[in-house]
């Protein structure tokens, strides 16, 4: 599967509507992104059940802000609307095959009760300060 462009018009759509999702931030300038894309493109052409998406921090600057992306390349792995994995940086072929695997072997109804069980305590440490 080819990956998808990722625009702030289509991305709670392609996200939402998708269980695992990689997204790759980029920017055409940007050397390591170039040299990270063809790999990103390989990795898509092996798991072609999975979305992978790039979302050019050029012409997107909302998306790329919305995610405190803070230098490109950065790859994210979103599972069930929830960011899994992030990270700064071209990984080598043999990182991001490794990556994959670990997200998908994650138990997300774990993910979801720890992701619930932080947030409880963010509000609980909020709401004491007040």
């Amino acid at each position: 599967m080819s990956t998808v462009e990722l625009t702030k018009e289509n991305f709670d759509e392609i996200v939402s509507g998708n269980d695992f999702v990689l997204i790759d931030f980029w920017a055409e300038w940007c050397g390591p992104c170039k040299q990270f894309g063809p790999i990103f493109e390989q990795s898509s052409e092996k798991h072609d059940d999975l979305v992978f998406a790039k979302v050019d921090t050029e012409a997107q600057p909302e998306l790329a802000q919305a995610f405190q992306i803070q230098s490109i390349p950065t790859v994210m792995i979103v599972r069930q609307n929830i960011a899994v994995f992030a990270q700064p940086g071209a990984l080598p072929a043999e990182a991001l095959e490794d990556v994959i695997g670990q997200a998908r072997a994650l138990d997300m109804d774990e993910v979801r009760a720890s992701v619930a069980e932080a947030q409880e305590s963010a509000e609980a440490q909020g709401g004491s300060g007040q």
